[in-house]
């Protein structure tokens, strides 16, 4: 008999840091030796871009959201089908989902197909929570009618990370954390910032229960169609001529003063003019990050953006970014 492998799901809303933490677990040494499965929302994947460690096996699911009946379910059931193919390479598998995953039906992939379940374990569903801005995501008048993601993933996690508190003043903490306690009564709050926690706290804890997450979704075990928030869109672009960084800067300052409240996410892969190395744009509604990556070496230098937001006008944001082009 073998021991079940492990399975942690980093879930979390849009700009909450998932991906942030992904790579502080894999820089980290925890004696782990993990299979990332990484998924995004996008048209193009840029999350893989952004993981850091080249020494783990990373599978991205680029036909869909991982949370939806289809294409995207199927390949995650086929990626870990093969990767109990090789387990002796690994011990612990990572599933990010998409910013806008609902981590149930994610969840529930590892209980419905027999050959998987009896070879992998649920460890733990861990949610990161952008500590500034998910009051406002909680309370979005739009999805009054609609499911709202970011409260689905606290209430089904097994351990909450309130990120971001640097953002935040001291004060206002207490009453962040209250709101998720009311949303999910057990769960244990881990309070970071830049996604740093004690990882003895998120992996290899055993916490996943099948019987609680049956009495929060009583339907967990159920086939159903997820519903995205029909409001959200993902416009994605790509560019072979290098940017003017001054330009570009610009640019984005002026896109979130006049509309920050309508893109809850943007990040890119960056090549400037005169630069050889890649740069990392990441944007949550109005605060804005720019910084240095590796160099580009061998790789031809190519620009890729995704915003995920309301109200998108492609052409419009296709326009503004082109004329930044050298």
């Amino acid at each position: 008999m073998q021991t079940a492998v492990p399975v942690t799901i980093l879930t979390g809303f849009l700009g909450s840091g998932k991906t942030t933490l992904l790579n502080y677990i894999l820089t980290q040494k925890h004696g782990h030796r993990i299979a990332v499965i990484e998924n995004e929302f996008g048209e193009i994947n840029i999350d893989s871009d952004l993981i850091v460690s080249a020494d783990e096996e990373i599978f991205e699911l680029t036909n869909g959201c991982v949370c939806c009946v289809g294409s995207a379910r199927a390949d995650l059931l086929r990626i870990l089908q093969d990767l109990m193919k090789r387990r002796e390479k690994f011990d612990h598998i990572l599933v990010e989902t998409s910013g806008l995953a609902d981590p149930t039906p994610v969840a529930a992939t590892f209980f419905v197909d027999t050959e998987v379940a009896r070879q992998v374990s649920l460890d733990a569903i861990v949610t990161l929570v952008d500590a500034k801005h998910i009051g406002g995501h909680l309370d979005d008048p739009s999805l009054q009618r609609h499911d709202n993601q970011a409260l689905d993933q606290i209430v089904i996690a097994d351990r909450i990370i309130l990120n971001k508190i640097d953002l935040l003043p001291e004060k206002e903490l207490p009453g962040v954390e209250k709101r998720l306690r009311q949303l999910n009564a057990t769960a244990p709050i881990l309070r970071s910032s830049h996604a740093k926690v004690r990882l003895d706290e998120i992996l290899g804890i055993g916490a996943f229960s099948v019987a609680q997450t049956m009495a929060i979704a009583p339907d967990f075990l159920d086939a159903h169609e997820h519903q995205h928030d029909p409001s959200l869109e993902s416009e994605s672009f790509v560019f072979e001529q290098p940017f003017d960084r001054e330009r570009l800067e610009g640019y984005v300052r002026k896109l979130v003063e006049d509309k920050g409240d309508d893109i809850f996410r943007f990040k890119g892969i960056l090549a400037f003019r005169d630069e050889p190395r890649r740069y990392v744009l990441q944007g949550v509604h109005r605060i804005t990050d720019l910084r240095a990556a590796d160099a580009w070496g061998r790789e031809e230098p190519v620009s890729k953006l995704v915003f995920i937001g309301r109200n998108l006008e492609k052409s419009e944001l296709d326009r503004g970014l082109r004329s930044c082009l050298t």
